[in-house]
């Protein structure tokens, strides 16, 4: 349990370093300084208990930067599921070039079915000549 807390922690923390676009969701967001950040950390770890009715301004201003973390982490996300498609979708390019730079399947030497190539079309089934055919099939010698 305290692995899978490591990690969501981590991963929280480089979703939300990971840098963003400007859009005009980001820019409706409340923009809190380091200052305020660092102040409502320490107020916050401070006085744990009854947090919000003893200090409502610190808990105020925690609560939007548990907002705007909350949005970079997902416009994190959103950036790293991007990258990831754009970088599958190079290799599936990549990979439809290669075969599209393929050889060709035949030579050009012999013509194919349905081509008229001329004298490869034209040429006799049957090369042997007379005297080819006048000879005697010997088949291999005795085995010693």
């Amino acid at each position: 349990m305290r692995f899978l807390l490591r990690i969501t922690f981590w991963l929280g923390l480089v979703l939300v370093l990971l840098p963003r676009d400007k859009t005009p969701e980001s820019e409706k967001l409340p923009q809190i300084g380091a200052a305020d950040a660092v102040q409502a950390a320490t107020a916050a770890v401070s006085d744990m208990t009854h947090f919000c009715k003893r200090q409502p301004a610190a808990c105020e201003v925690g609560g939007q930067a548990a907002t705007i973390i909350g949005q970079r982490a997902q416009d994190g996300a959103k950036k790293l599921y991007q990258i990831i498609n754009d970088k599958k979708e190079q290799i599936t390019n990549d990979k439809n070039e290669k075969t599209d730079k393929k050889a060709p399947d035949h030579t050009g030497s012999i013509a194919m079915a349905g081509e008229g190539n001329g004298a490869a079309s034209e040429a006799p089934g049957d090369t042997l000549t007379q005297d080819d055919l006048a000879l005697e099939w010997r088949g291999p010698g005795p085995a010693n």
